[in-house]
């Protein structure tokens, strides 16, 4: 029996060949585009069946090598939030992707990928609501000192923005303990503070 779906699938659209890391300018684009609904459509049109099959754990053999769990954590956690956005199953894969980034760290797997790949490690690791939630986002300062450590000289200036982004979600979940823009997604209660940090993101 052919697999209907293959992790190059995942790694191809996430990850294309073009030279999207030769600069900062690229890089960011690149990132910009996956990280605030650029993403949407394609997804949509051409990965809703491939992201339901990662859901249900169709895909979990994947993860036997780095490039495939990083593909497998990607479907998990970044395509959910684009075919499901704004509703409550857009998370519902994130501590199931969580556990395939822990288990991929103690595998080696993460020092495996290139640094763009890493940092969807560390990305899922913020994502993720809970209890140990700060404990994630320290492992995630730790793991982004060693992406920084493997990115080309060219992208050498990226670092100090990629700090200042795990801050800024440690200081979410500290204050919070948990992403507040959810909290109608998931029909929670906003606090004043909830409420006004949702209005205008400070």
């Amino acid at each position: 029996m052919v697999e209907q779906f293959h992790q190059d699938q995942v790694l191809n659209l996430w990850f294309p060949d073009t030279g999207f890391w030769q600069t900062r300018q690229a890089l960011s684009a690149w990132i910009e585009e996956r990280m605030y609904g650029g993403m949407d459509v394609i997804i949509g049109d051409e990965f809703a069946d491939l992201t339901l099959a990662a859901a249900k754990g169709e895909l979990d053999h994947w993860v036997v090598s780095a490039e495939g769990r990083i593909a497998l954590i990607i479907a998990l956690d970044q395509f959910p939030r684009s075919l499901w956005r704004d509703t409550p199953a857009a998370y519902a894969q994130d501590i199931k992707a969580n556990r395939l980034v822990l288990e991929g760290v103690q595998k080696g797997h993460f020092a495996a990928v290139a640094p763009w790949k890493k940092l969807f490690y560390i990305i899922a690791l913020g994502h993720c609501e809970g209890v140990d939630h700060l404990d994630r986002l320290t492992l995630a300062e730790a793991l982004t000192e060693e992406m920084i450590a493997d990115l080309p000289p060219q992208l050498a200036d990226v670092a100090e923005p990629m700090r200042a982004q795990g801050a800024r979600v440690r200081g979410i979940i500290e204050r919070f303990g948990r992403h507040p823009h959810r909290n109608p997604h998931f029909g929670r209660v906003s606090s004043n503070d909830d409420a006004a940090y949702i209005a205008t993101g400070a």
